[in-house]
């Protein structure tokens, strides 16, 4: 599957860097207890370490804080998935286990405090361009809304967005049906190029581990 990102985003954001990871005969369904265990017991520790500390005290939340306000969307009405998942739990509000791929997901967002999203690809139509969300776009969320899609980093094939590091479509969504899916990170701007890879590559280790399939992986950013 075709992966880009719009050239013109680059003059507004140099340093932005997207992961993309392509999964294959993945078997998605509840995840094993070693997951749910992880995924409570990181929720438990980031509740206690932000007793004190603010959300906004972490480099990665500000950062793509700041890249809503760069292309024009308020981040104090938007706010980033990773920066909504930290303030459910400054809240003490755990997330519950929904299924093996959103399971990892939300771990790996946690980690390295840096939104994701997952799709599948089944319902994905042509190529994938990571862009700037326009005036007349709009998407049905997993939020239940309609979202207005103007001046939001998306990903979009040929029938508009379907992924934002906001919220994703119900479009695209996941299920125990899913076989094949693609996945973005919306990594930290200021992570290196070697470390990015380690990061992909130990995320689709893990989901293969745990989902089964094969994964190919590749970095999006602008070249020197």
């Amino acid at each position: 599957m075709e992966v880009s990102i719009d050239s013109s985003l680059f003059e507004k954001i140099p340093d932005l860097k997207i992961g993309v990871i392509e999964y294959d005969n993945i078997t998605i369904g509840d995840s094993p207890q070693m997951l749910k265990g992880r995924l409570q017991l990181f929720q438990e520790s980031a509740f206690f370490e932000l007793e004190d500390h603010s959300v906004t005290d972490y480099e990665e939340i500000r950062e793509w804080r700041s890249i809503f306000k760069t292309l024009g969307k308020d981040p104090n009405r938007y706010r980033h998935s990773a920066e909504a998942l930290y303030r459910r739990i400054k809240k003490q509000n755990y997330l519950p286990s929904t299924n093996s791929a959103a399971d990892l997901n939300n771990f790996f967002s946690l980690k390295y405090r840096i939104p994701l999203g997952i799709y599948d690809r089944e319902f994905i139509k042509g190529s994938v361009e990571i862009r700037s969300g326009k005036e007349d776009e709009y998407y049905e969320g997993l939020n239940g809304r309609l979202n207005h899609a103007k001046h939001l980093l998306v990903a979009a094939d040929n029938e508009g967005p379907f992924g934002t590091p906001f919220v994703d479509s119900s479009r695209t969504a996941v299920t125990p049906r899913t076989t094949k899916a693609l996945q973005i990170v919306y990594l930290s701007p200021k992570i290196e190029i070697q470390d990015a890879k380690e990061l992909i590559g130990s995320l689709a280790a893990m989901f293969t581990h745990i989902n089964s399939g094969e994964a190919t992986s590749s970095i999006l950013y602008m070249e020197s």
